[in-house]
């Protein structure tokens, strides 16, 4: 297997890295999240369905590499995406294990190589690597004898597990990502007579309100210059002692209006609707 995985991705490792400089490889992150978590019917599957060998041509090896070359050279590391390829093959569990770092440690070297050449290597990454370096060689070093008291089904189990649980990490701090890097929340209020709930994107700011006598709107912050001149000049004439005016523009069911926030201080002052 490593004589026609490695090959293929030695050139995609160097693809991977590349973009890495351009890309945002959260967004890939969640994908590869979301596919990891679908190996959770595979930890329910009886003994007799759990493993079926089922050797692969070359092509498909060449394939595999290439992709785990790609994805692992912008990422970082894939070994439990293809975990499941692996466990299908038919192998032993002390052939996995040992296949597993035949073909990783060839790509990890070249990725070290890559990085540095970037000047991604900062002093906190070299500190951090060799602490989880030093703990992958302590724990390498127990399964060397861990390994030969558990049994291939349980083998199995733990590898489908592991994929599940590094999905629903990576799902998570992926999308805690994407929130912080786009100033993203969610909340909810209650209101008189209803319910708020407002989302905010980057810069913008929607919200959707339920009152129970006038049903369900849309509402979205926009500048005061959005107005048209009049109300513009409406808006403004009411401010009185404002520091701070907030319009939104208010959808509902047969209805589009606007309302006018006033703040003092950060304090709310007045409200009109128009």
């Amino acid at each position: 297997m490593v004589r026609w995985f490695v090959p293929s991705a030695i050139p995609a490792v160097f693809a991977g890295a590349l973009l890495l400089r351009y890309l945002n490889p959260i967004y890939l992150e969640i994908i590869m999240g979301v596919f990891l978590i679908g190996n959770l019917p595979s930890l329910f599957k009886k003994s007799n369905e759990t493993r079926k060998a089922t050797h692969s041509p070359h092509v498909l090896l060449i394939v595999i590499g290439f992709l785990a070359g790609f994805l692992s050279g912008l990422t970082g590391a894939v070994g439990l995406l293809f975990n499941r390829f692996y466990l299908r093959y038919g192998m032993g569990k002390e052939e996995i294990v040992a296949t597993r770092a035949a073909n990783e440690v060839i790509l990890h070297f070249i990725k070290l190589s890559l990085y540095a050449s970037f000047g991604l290597l900062s002093s906190r990454v070299i500190v951090i690597g060799i602490a989880i370096a030093s703990a992958g060689l302590l724990s390498s070093w127990f399964m060397k004898w861990g390994l030969k008291k558990i049994s291939e089904l349980f083998f199995q189990r733990v590898g489908y597990a592991s994929m599940v649980v590094s999905g629903i990490v990576m799902l998570a701090q992926s999308g805690n990502s994407i929130l912080s890097q786009n100033n993203a929340s969610l909340s909810f209020a209650p209101i008189s007579k209803g319910l708020e709930s407002k989302i905010q994107w980057q810069q913008a700011i929607f919200a959707i309100e339920f009152e129970y006598n006038e049903g369900f709107e849309y509402e979205q912050v926009i500048n005061l210059s959005d107005l048209p001149a009049d109300q513009q000049n409406f808006v403004l004439t009411n401010s009185k002692n404002a520091d701070r005016i907030v319009v939104e523009e208010v959808f509902g069911f047969d209805k589009h209006s606007y309302e006018a926030y006033y703040f003092s201080q950060k304090n709310l002052i007045n409200k009109i609707d128009f």
